[in-house]
């Protein structure tokens, strides 16, 4: 669930040593911001930080060091091929990165309204790996048969759950599946390192 603050931050607020996770913040204003020694992870559209969009910036940025991101924006049935099999190459095998480490440590992801989940559940990694390759088995066969004419289609989809949507391109559905996967790639390996670190040290 997404809280809706309205009430205005107290003037002269700080806050210090602090970390926020799965925040949104949408149409917000701080003025008078002091930012310093902050890290911030996350999708960044329409921002503008004394006067610059830092959007554009930061996007052309990330494309400069990981050409391959470029690439997961295709236009094309042979792009999206294309990206497909960057991403399973980038994804490598995950089975070998296997940090020592309690399965509580891996649970930090909060529930969303409308999806199924449930905190007690406890799968191995094998059990997980297994679904996850199914899946990526099902993306690959839909992109291996893809035609020009589909990525012009348009999908609707009023059932519970989540995405609700109504006359989406396909194109955009299939981006979403290739920025999730992207992104998903990079936090897997952010806290992955970061566990394997973690027991090294305990």
């Amino acid at each position: 669930m997404t809280a809706s603050i309205t009430a205005s931050i107290p003037r002269g607020a700080h806050v210090e040593h602090t970390d926020l996770r799965a925040i949104s913040f949408h149409h917000v204003r701080f003025l008078g911001l002091e930012l310093v020694d902050v890290e911030i992870t996350g999708e960044i559209e329409d921002v503008t930080i004394n006067g610059v969009n830092i959007g554009p910036l930061i996007e052309a940025e990330l494309d400069r060091r990981m050409p391959d991101r470029a690439r997961m924006r295709p236009t094309t049935v042979e792009g999206f091929q294309e990206a497909c099999a960057i991403l399973e190459r980038l994804w490598g095998d995950p089975s070998t990165r296997r940090p020592g480490t309690r399965p509580t440590s891996l649970d930090e992801a909060p529930g969303w309204e409308g999806v199924p989940w449930d905190r007690e559940a406890r799968p191995s990694l094998d059990e997980v790996l297994d679904v996850r390759r199914k899946r990526q088995g099902m993306v690959g066969d839909v992109l291996a048969a893809l035609t020009p004419e589909q990525l012009d289609e348009t999908v609707t989809r009023n059932e519970p759950g989540w995405p609700q949507l109504e006359d989406l391109p396909v194109t955009q559905c299939l981006l979403i599946v290739l920025d999730e996967e992207w992104h998903h790639r990079l936090y897997a390996e952010r806290d992955l390192d970061a566990l394997v670190t973690t027991t090294k040290e305990n």
